[in-house]
């Protein structure tokens, strides 16, 4: 039973409007605070017309929101990343008491959310950093949710978290205490990160099945089969794939026979865009952030950051354009011919389920090495529940089959690497030849796979014993002195890398007279 029967919802965007609705579906009252007035109105009359009349008010001033709420007060953030919450949390400071909770349910990066926390700490004011995924729809329905912070602050609001978050398929909620400090939003920023990687590689695939000749609304009927049975079953993001291929504009609510929506309602796909801004425009940043943690970690992801840097491209179309020009065209697609049609489809299949598998292995990857640098002590059972419904990367069977089996049993982060896991091995070794046939195929005629050809590299690297990274490590000694470990050093393969002990003088030192020779000169 949740203790919280009015709250404050900070921001009533599509996300903070949606979440609102929810809170006041439940029986809980809704204090609105937001600086569009219209923002504000909208929310309530749609509670209105839901049949929430006088459950969701809206207040001007922070003052007289606090007022408003029961202590201890719970106030839900909704806000955009950066400096809008840390304004926010400025202004709500003075009118809060001690035991009060903030509950940050933006895309907030996790070191916003520690400095606030510690911020917040000496009032005794709990901060919560919450992610929230599922977008809009699932705001409204059910989000999956992600909170980390003060524990006992985390266990007065899991109760009514609980009651508001999306269900799985055993009717258990997909919420739970991820960790301490930082951890809600720095798993929902790799969530995003392994969102991105699936996203790229379901596109990449997408992609070729129009260069196979194939109609939106053919590879919608593949896409509706693949998430129906196999590896894939159960993706949300193929789900909605197979959805929106045959969405036609103004179509809805028309009596029109088929062939005639067909003739006056063009598909949607069809008229969008092929630009991802964003990242650029600055309404995302967990995909740049998910990204610069791996490379700070020393994680090697490739599918998340060739993932990424594809949406980056993507986004400056007018570059891309006079880069065509200058080259004549540049080097676009062509036409893919495939003599079994049906065998190519189901190796790309696989190929797109490798690709979402190693989004998620090293996305797992990340949390883990950042839960040891931390000490933020993530429980990785809850990681696994949360994912199971309402959130973008739901996979039911890597959920199942893949997931499970490893994070159940919550290991500790020391021990968490999903390459280890003979379970992972046994796809990956099942999917490599049609993820080796596919890349062959797209390298032939010039498709665009970068989070699919990634993939490949990614999983020949990582379990790799004779790379030729030797010669690489051979010339940074030539001309750093930077040191190597000899084959057959009995310490050199320890799981933290460290400096190798060896140093060959490949050429000596000299001085520039010695360089130049005859031709030197003071």
């Amino acid at each position: 039973m949740s203790k919280f029967t009015n709250i404050a919802m900070i921001g009533c965007g599509s996300m903070g409007g949606g979440m609102a609705l929810l809170f006041a579906e439940i029986g809980v009252h809704v204090s609105l605070s937001d600086p569009s007035e219209e923002a504000m109105d909208a929310v309530i009359e749609k509670a209105e017309k839901q049949g929430y009349n006088g459950k969701v008010q809206k207040y001007k001033d922070y003052k007289s929101l606090c007022a408003a709420l029961s202590t201890p007060r719970l106030l839900v953030f909704s806000l955009p990343h950066g400096g809008v919450g840390d304004k926010v949390l400025e202004g709500l400071m003075p009118n809060l008491s001690r035991d009060d909770i903030i509950l940050d349910c933006g895309n907030e990066h996790f070191q916003n959310t520690e400095r606030r926390q510690e911020k917040t700490q000496g009032t005794g004011v709990r901060y919560i950093g919450c992610g929230v995924s599922g977008g809009y729809q699932a705001a409204r329905a059910g989000p999956s949710m992600c909170p980390g912070g003060d524990i006992s602050a985390l266990k007065e609001v899991l109760p009514l978290l609980e009651k508001v978050a999306a269900k799985d398929k055993d009717e258990k909620p997909c919420v739970g205490v991820i960790g301490k400090g930082g951890a809600g939003h720095y798993v929902k920023m790799m969530h995003n990160g392994i969102e991105h990687g699936m996203m790229s590689a379901i596109c990449e695939a997408w992609g070729i099945m129009r260069k196979m000749g194939m109609g939106y609304e053919e590879i919608g009927n593949v896409l509706g089969q693949w998430n129906s049975e196999g590896e894939l079953r159960g993706t949300f993001l193929i789900s909605i794939g197979a959805d929106l291929s045959h969405k036609r504009n103004g179509s809805e609510n028309s009596d029109e026979s088929t062939s005639q929506k067909q003739k006056n309602h063009p598909l949607v796909i069809s008229q969008v865009l092929d630009k991802v801004v964003q990242d650029v425009t600055g309404e995302e940043g967990t995909g740049i952030w998910s990204n610069t943690e791996a490379i700070e970690l020393h994680v090697p992801a490739f599918t998340l950051n060739t993932s990424h840097a594809f949406r980056l491209a993507s986004a400056f179309r007018g570059d891309r354009e006079r880069a065509s020009k200058a080259s004549d065209g540049g080097f676009p697609p062509s036409e893919l011919n495939v003599s079994d049609k049906k065998a190519f489809l189901e190796d790309l299949r696989k190929a797109t389920y490798a690709a979402c598998l190693a989004s998620f292995i090293q996305g797992m990857n990340v949390i883990a090495k950042a839960d040891q640098e931390h000490k933020w002590e993530i429980d990785y059972s809850q990681v696994w529940q949360i994912w199971r419904a309402g959130c973008i990367i739901q996979a039911d069977y890597i959920s199942d089959e893949i997931l499970a089996p490893v994070l159940k049993s919550n290991p500790s982060s020391e021990d968490l690497n999903l390459n280890f896991s003979t379970r992972v091995a046994k796809d990956v070794k099942n999917c490599f030849p049609a993820l080796r046939r596919v890349v062959a195929k797209a390298v032939e005629t010039d498709q665009l796979v970068p989070a699919i050809g990634a993939t490949l590299e990614y999983f020949k690297v990582a379990s790799g014993t004779d790379l030729p990274t030797s010669f690489y490590e051979a010339e940074l000694d030539y001309f750093g002195s930077h040191m190597f470990d000899k084959r057959g050093d009995k310490d050199a393969n320890v799981k933290k890398p460290m400096e190798g002990k060896h140093h060959f003088e490949w050429k000596p030192a000299t001085s520039q007279k010695e360089l130049y020779g005859k031709n030197y000169k003071l």
